[in-house]
């Protein structure tokens, strides 16, 4: 009797031992955007979030946080250096708050197509950037991208340099971008991405520059009705993660998400550019007009945003300023 007694404890402390590392096994990852359900960034986090659960067995968990709902990008990144956020994805040129070389992601005219920059995000430049990253709390593990951008407004259609002067445009908060809206003759307004809408809707400004998916999925020519064609920048998305949640992963879970970051990554940029056509269309659709500069003004454009580029060359590095032509070189030849 004694010995079945003893059985029945042995195997009920076993029992609760392996629940007990099963619940240690598991974790839930909380992973925030600031764009909406539906667009190209939030595609590639449910890619990312599909693969994570599928190899982890359920044993970790993704739950996604789109739209804003846990705050600005900086909250965000406060978070995940507190711990209480566990992923990420933003603009790349966000975190110069953080790093002063990730100013280069936001260099005017920097990428020529997607090759280039799809060589610079996946080779060891993109590496060695992401790496910079991880005394200031953050861990990076791919990168997502918006695509190139373009201005929109509600005055009037830009076909020449000049139209641009005076508007009111919005920009991601960050001084380059505040010196390059500068140097068009225009006027930055420096706002966090979810006050947009709002603000162009209320005319508290006449425009704001992104990409073609964003300026579709966020119905932007509800309230702007000029679009100009202007790829001036190139937007990656670091994928990031908290360093105090990932230091507190096994190895075959660093592995597993590790992987399912660059996974996701291709799936994003491939979705990512194949919306941009029938975006476009739903943009002329709902009244937006769109113009492209000619060569020539595209020219005086790129002229005019050089003095930017030569000013945070300097205060990113000649280093890293190398690094990159080094890796955009191999593309070129």
């Amino acid at each position: 009797m004694k010995r079945v007694f003893i059985k029945t404890i042995l195997a009920t402390v076993t029992l609760a031992a392996c629940g007990l590392a099963a619940a240690q096994d598991s974790k839930t990852i909380k992973f925030a955007t600031q764009n909406p359900k539906g667009h190209p960034l939030v595609v590639g986090m449910e890619k990312f979030k599909e693969i994570v659960e599928a190899k982890s067995g359920g044993k970790l968990k993704v739950n996604l946080f789109p739209g804003g709902t846990l705050g600005s990008d900086q909250a965000n990144v406060s978070a995940l250096q507190g711990g209480t956020l566990e992923m990420v994805t933003m603009n790349s040129g966000i975190l110069a708050n953080q790093v002063k070389e990730f100013a280069i992601w936001d260099f005017p005219f920097m990428f020529a197509n997607a090759k280039e920059a799809d060589a610079a995000m996946d080779g060891a430049f993109g590496q060695k950037m992401h790496a910079k990253l991880e005394p200031k709390g953050l861990v990076g593990l791919a990168y997502y991208e918006l695509g190139f951008r373009q201005i929109t407004n509600s005055k009037r259609p830009i076909n020449k340099l000049e139209d641009l002067a005076g508007l009111k445009l919005r920009v991601i908060p960050n001084p380059i971008n505040i010196d390059w809206v500068k140097a068009l003759g225009a006027n930055p307004t420096p706002l966090p991405f979810p006050e947009v809408y709002g603000a162009m809707e209320q005319s508290a400004i006449d425009g704001q520059e992104n990409p073609i998916s964003v300026i579709n999925v966020n119905k932007f020519y509800e309230v702007q009705k000029n679009l100009v064609l202007s790829n001036h920048q190139y937007n990656p998305q670091s994928v990031l993660i908290s360093k105090k949640f990932w230091d507190g992963l096994n190895a075959d879970q660093k592995k597993i998400i590790a992987d399912a970051a660059k996974e996701s990554s291709k799936y994003q940029r491939d979705y990512n550019r194949s919306q941009d056509t029938g975006a476009l269309a739903n943009l002329k659709k709902n009244g937006v007009q769109v113009t492209e500069l000619p060569a020539a003004e595209l020219a005086k454009l790129r002229d005019k945003l050089r003095p930017v580029t030569a000013k945070y060359a300097v205060n990113v590095g000649q280093e890293t300023v190398q690094d990159l032509q080094t890796e955009l070189a191999k593309v070129r030849k």
